[in-house]
């Protein structure tokens, strides 16, 4: 069998985010295996690219748009591309249409699939509806803490089943854990299965460490913004400094709305702005510690680069990078300031524990492959096209393991 031509719509690509590099490892994939694909971005310039087996459409959003981050935005008029849009993938015939998510990129993809009469997959990779609620929060800043808290659940529910309405036009539905999988899978009724994220481990090694000092690093890697609950860092510092903990600093990668608050309330801490390739890889080697206080992300790429540089990894019991820590083995999973400081500080005494852990973090990190994560993708693909004498899988099927 012809592998299939995917047209993959995604939202972010060229930014710094997890969605981002998803989307370039899977572009990445389809080059290395002559796969035909037909990738559409936004990018610097309006441009068409053919490399290989590889077609990129790529779009300049205009001015009238929502600024959702600095590295996030909608295109209201994003559908002034849409003749350019399906005369390329007319060309390109695809088989089915890939999507990440309802955006300015995603709603194209739709139509198109709709239009072209080919099946559409959707990928879920940010809880849109989390994001969106304490964003509002920071405009309700007025409110009573009741009646903000209140707005905000309403919002969140609301945001929530919008995003489930406009997955239920997929055909397919990827998420990247289990909560995820089994909720789609039961609000939308479609079949919903599993797809994780792999990792460089070539890139992200302990072997990129270089640490003269004393200190006990903690680091932190991500968009610096309200959904990351990054003010929690501040107040694990405060935990750190009641209990007397001295010789520790904070490093801080990222950007975002917070940096100017963390900057000016984090006592003993390095906020460099985003960092890349092997700078952003001896960052990580040369921490002890990797703090994540985000209870909204689906999955935590950070974490497992973090994990694949020999460092242990402290996340909140909400939230989908939970999945990839095994307490007391590679990390630990923890509900508030106290426990994160708690177990910094049990960390920074015991030297022998921690290099154990930081071994068992790089062994886990090395299970999780990119390339098997998208031969498992392109095998649910075929769910959408079941042969002849096959029935199609019940409604609402879920899977929810994935060889990495």
């Amino acid at each position: 069998m012809s592998p299939r031509r995917v047209a993959f719509f995604t939202d972010s690509f060229h930014e710094v985010n997890g969605v981002a590099l998803t989307s370039r490892e899977f572009a990445a994939f389809a080059r290395r295996r002559s796969l035909p694909m037909f990738s559409m971005h936004a990018g610097p310039v309006d441009r068409i690219l053919q490399e290989g087996s590889l077609t990129t459409f790529e779009f300049v959003r205009g001015p009238v748009r929502w600024n959702l981050e600095h590295d996030l935005a909608i295109d209201f008029l994003f559908l002034r591309h849409r003749k350019r849009l399906r005369a390329a993938l007319q060309e390109f015939r695809p088989d089915l249409v890939h999507i990440t998510g309802p955006s300015d990129s995603g709603i194209l993809g739709a139509i198109v699939a709709h239009e072209l009469r080919v099946p559409l997959v959707a990928s879920w990779h940010t809880n849109i509806h989390e994001f969106g609620a304490r964003r509002l929060g920071q405009f309700l800043g007025f409110l009573p803490g009741s009646q903000r808290t209140a707005v905000m659940q309403w919002f969140e529910r609301w945001a929530l089943d919008r995003t489930v309405r406009f997955y239920q036009l997929a055909k397919l539905i990827l998420a990247p854990n289990r909560e995820l999988v089994e909720m789609l899978g039961r609000r939308t009724g479609r079949p919903a299965f599993l797809m994780t994220r792999g990792i460089d481990t070539h890139l992200f090694s302990p072997t990129h460490r270089a640490r003269l000092d004393e200190d006990f690093v903690i680091g932190y890697v991500g968009r610096l913004s309200p959904e990351k609950n990054v003010r929690l860092l501040a107040r694990i510092e405060e935990c750190l400094i009641q209990a007397g903990m001295s010789n520790y600093r904070f490093f801080v990668v990222g950007e975002g709305s917070e940096r100017p608050w963390l900057q000016a309330n984090l006592r003993r801490a390095e906020v460099p702005g985003v960092l890349r390739g092997v700078e952003l890889a001896r960052a990580y080697a040369s921490m002890d510690a990797f703090v994540f206080p985000s209870a909204t992300d689906t999955f935590g790429n950070v974490v497992l680069e973090a994990m694949a540089s020999g460092v242990p990894a402290l996340v909140k019991h909400e939230g989908g990078p939970k999945y990839l820590v095994s307490p007391g083995t590679n990390g630990e999973i923890v509900t508030g300031a106290e426990e994160f400081a708690a177990y910094i500080l049990k960390w920074s005494r015991d030297a022998e524990r921690l290099a154990e852990m930081r071994f068992n973090a790089r062994e886990t990190a090395e299970r999780f492959s990119w390339d098997a994560v998208w031969e498992e993708v392109y095998r649910r693909y075929e769910i959408c096209f079941p042969r002849v004498d096959e029935a199609p899988p019940a409604t609402g099927q879920r899977f929810l393991s994935v060889a990495v």
